[in-house]
């Protein structure tokens, strides 16, 4: 909890009046990224496939002073999100700031041994979820004269990680995505930027490593900065590329990694 709690208190104080969603909002990057939204004075929007993580969020936001709604949904599925975007707006009349971060992980396998089945997994997750989730995020935010996007891609978005043919593709996939739809609705004052980040301490992270000292140790050793990040660190990053500091900032994808794409680590 204390980055999390780091999360309500950060400097980010200019959402008050605004709305922000959060995908994947039940844990990890996502929960921390929601805190800090509601600390910030964001009305918030936590969406995860989990309804019960969704709503110890909320929970979380109300212990401390913040004003939330939890909305069960699929990100695969346009009548998920469309019913999300309805909800938001029927709640809260509105959409200023979004975080898609939903996203899921594979195991290490070379590219020839990952099943089509896999693939498509990771894909529709990763990636069609991103795509779906601006679809009906976009026109909410034109509608009251702007907003900003952030994507959740990762230094997988920028390098090869041998093993990682799945999920590299997908986050390669929010890069260009990402780029592609700043282009389409800069104009209109909607921003829309991505994330790389490298290796987060997060429920995800633990899956990757098995929960071992040795496994953390592995990953641990990728990094320039000589730890894992906090997820407090990646919702700080948000917050500032979703605010007015970071209003000429549109279509680029920001590396919060400690410094691993610096080292070229994915590359051996």
């Amino acid at each position: 909890m204390n980055g999390e709690a780091n999360s309500m208190t950060g400097q980010n104080n200019n959402f008050s009046g605004k709305v922000a969603m959060v995908t994947g909002g039940g844990s990890g990057m996502g929960r921390a990224t929601a805190l800090a939204f509601a600390g910030a004075g964001a009305r918030t929007v936590v969406v995860d496939l989990s309804e019960e993580a969704g709503i110890e969020t909320v929970d979380l936001i109300k212990e401390q002073g913040g004003e939330a709604i939890a909305v069960r949904c699929d990100v695969t599925r346009s009548e998920d999100l469309k019913a999300a975007l309805e909800a938001t707006v029927a709640a809260y009349g509105r959409l200023d700031a979004a975080f898609n971060n939903a996203g899921l992980e594979h195991g290490f396998i070379a590219t020839a041994e990952i099943s089509e089945a896999e693939f498509d997994r990771i894909v529709d997750v990763s990636l069609k979820g991103v795509f779906l989730s601006m679809k009906y995020q976009i026109p909410v935010m034109r509608a009251n004269g702007g907003g900003a996007i952030v994507n959740n891609s990762s230094a997988a978005g920028l390098i090869g990680f041998r093993g990682q043919a799945a999920y590299t593709a997908a986050k390669h996939g929010i890069v260009g995505l990402t780029k592609s739809a700043a282009l389409d609705y800069a104009p209109e004052k909607v921003r829309v930027n991505a994330i790389c980040p490298g290796i987060v301490d997060t429920p995800m992270m633990d899956r990757v490593t098995g929960g071992t000292s040795e496994g953390r140790a592995a990953n641990i050793a990728m990094e320039p900065i000589g730890r894992m990040g906090r997820p407090d660190e990646i919702a700080n990053t948000v917050l500032w590329l979703c605010s007015d500091a970071a209003s000429f900032v549109i279509g680029h994808a920001l590396s919060v990694d400690g410094g691993m794409i610096t080292g070229h680590f994915g590359e051996r």
